[in-house]
């Protein structure tokens, strides 16, 4: 087999990964994923997608599958978890869309998953394998190779690290660092709508921000399920996603905020508790012919709800660098560059502004005074202006 019709080789079946394969594929360029799990499975609740995703959506044409899990708040709304006060109301239904070009929308992460994991199952360019762990990774300048842990030896183009936080890929590009823990802890449920009483259920996503601490909520899939997300800082410290929480320390965190705050609280009885961590941004994500995307190359807090769309713009870009890079020797690693050139500011700015936004949410005393300055009197349309960096999107 020459080497360029080798497949480019992806380590991680997580959103970013398939996003990948979806991407590649859609340029004509083959792809080989691996999952270390037994299956393709995403560990969460809801997500986030601003109108920046759905161009990239539109493009990967799955916008038809992904809205139909979707749902399409209204408004984002954000309220002082102390007073109960309405400091800014920002309209997501048309007129984003009109705005922007594209709508805003939430999704349960495992749905959203599910949709691109069937899109690429219909595409002979993008093979899976599942159960596959990753050991080591050889780059030999005119192909690469990945070691299994049962023992096999996949040649391919180039190594695509799609494999998250904790990136093995990333410790044979950047080197063995760990994520910077942000002292922040995260507890999330889900639960069925109809559980909840009516005055509680809103179309909307909703913020309540108290000091250190903040609640959002929202709709998924359909609207048949309730998204609860609480953050507040902490000094305990557990590595991964799923486990569970102390409603206990729930309980004492949130001790004085608004009773319809208490009231969602009260309604979870089996919480699940990640700590919220992201690295310092670099500009290298490439090392010879393997190369980093999504939270591999750029892990970032939540408070700005772009980890899964900055996956799926990297995702984009990188298949139209590689589309249109050469045969010649260095080809694929240029393409890399030009890559990561083209991403790594955009993807450092939402890094650094998603730490400024927690800042923003968790403020107490003079800073909770400044919060409602600035956000006090703030009209939908210079809401808009300031996200438009964000919101217009990249080229495809």
């Amino acid at each position: 087999m020459a080497n360029k019709d080798l497949p480019f080789l992806i380590v991680g079946g997580g959103i970013g990964g398939f996003a990948a394969a979806l991407a590649l594929a859609r340029r004509g360029i083959a792809s080989h994923l691996f999952e270390q799990n037994t299956d393709f499975r995403e560990i969460g609740a809801g997500i986030q997608l601003g109108p920046n995703v759905f161009k990239m959506f539109d493009y990967l044409d799955v916008i038809d599958e992904v809205s139909d899990w979707a749902v399409f708040p209204d408004n984002i709304i954000f309220r002082d978890a102390l007073s109960g006060e309405e400091l800014l109301r920002v309209p997501t239904g048309d007129q984003i869309k009109q705005r922007f070009g594209y709508p805003y929308a939430v999704i349960h992460r495992a749905d959203l998953h599910n949709v691109l994991i069937d899109k690429v199952k219909t595409l002979p360019l993008a093979t899976l394998s599942t159960g596959t762990r990753i050991e080591s990774i050889e780059d030999h300048g005119d192909k690469v190779t990945v070691h299994t842990a049962d023992g096999r030896s996949i040649h391919g183009r180039g190594i695509i690290g799609a494999d998250g936080l904790w990136s093995k890929v990333r410790g044979y590009v950047a080197g063995e660092q760990k994520p910077r823990v942000s002292g922040h802890i995260a507890y999330r449920a889900v639960i069925p709508t109809a559980e909840l009483p009516s005055h509680m259920q809103e179309n909307n996503v909703v913020l309540h921000a108290g000091p250190k601490s903040h609640l959002v909520h929202y709709p998924l899939t359909r609207g048949a399920v309730y998204n609860l997300v609480v953050v507040f800082h902490s000094d305990r410290y557990e590595e991964g996603w799923d486990s569970y929480g102390d409603p206990q320390e729930l309980e004492e965190r949130f001790r004085g905020q608004q009773p319809v705050v208490l009231d969602y609280l009260s309604r979870v009885n089996a919480w699940k508790m990640w700590v919220l961590c992201d690295r310092e941004p670099i500009r290298n994500w490439t090392r010879g012919n393997v190369t980093l995307l999504g939270d591999a190359a750029h892990p970032m807090l939540q408070y700005l709800a772009q980890g899964a769309n900055m996956a799926t713009e990297d995702a984009v870009v990188l298949a139209r660098h590689l589309a249109n890079a050469g045969d010649d020797a260095g080809a694929i690693n240029a393409a890399f560059l030009a890559y990561q050139q083209e991403r790594y500011l955009r993807t450092t700015r939402v890094q650094i502004t998603a730490r400024l936004y927690g800042e923003l949410y968790h403020a107490a005393d003079a800073s909770a005074d400044f919060r409602k300055q600035l956000l006090a009197g703030r009209t939908p349309q210079q809401s808009y202006d300031g996200m438009a960096w964000l919101y217009n999107g990249i080229n495809v």
